[in-house]
């Protein structure tokens, strides 16, 4: 799935780790991320999220889509930052599932965002890459 997601790998998005309700992606913010204040816009930091998201809810073979998600921007990142997202599984429950990511300069906290993934019926998909 990863390596059909053409706006992740546009982004120059890394997968460097999946496991079974995990993944961690790697991002470097570039000058064209960068809003008016001088720092990453959002909807890329929640783009990386999603990323990760993404992946983690499809390690087990079922087509999984995000249902909703919310992010909480904690500390500003800036051209040139190398950003890791680390995604979580936290209950999966019927078609339904919880996750949570953390994206993170280093040691620090950038941000904090939980998906909402619904499988859908009767369609698979394998994540390999």
């Amino acid at each position: 799935m990863f390596s059909a997601d053409r706006a992740s790998n546009g982004l120059g998005i890394e997968l460097l780790h999946l496991g079974e309700g995990v993944a961690v992606v790697r991002m470097v913010v570039t000058a064209a991320m960068v809003n008016g204040h001088g720092t990453a816009h959002g909807g890329y930091l929640f783009l990386l999220a999603d990323t990760a998201f993404a992946c983690a809810c499809n390690t087990d073979g079922a087509a999984t889509v995000a249902a909703a998600a919310d992010i909480d921007f904690v500390a500003p990142a800036h051209e040139g930052d190398a950003l890791l997202a680390t995604a979580r599984e936290r209950a999966r429950f019927g078609r339904s599932g919880i996750y949570d990511v953390q994206v993170r300069r280093g040691d620090e906290l950038v941000a904090e965002f939980r998906g909402r993934s619904r499988t859908l019926r009767g369609a698979d998909t394998k994540e390999t890459s």
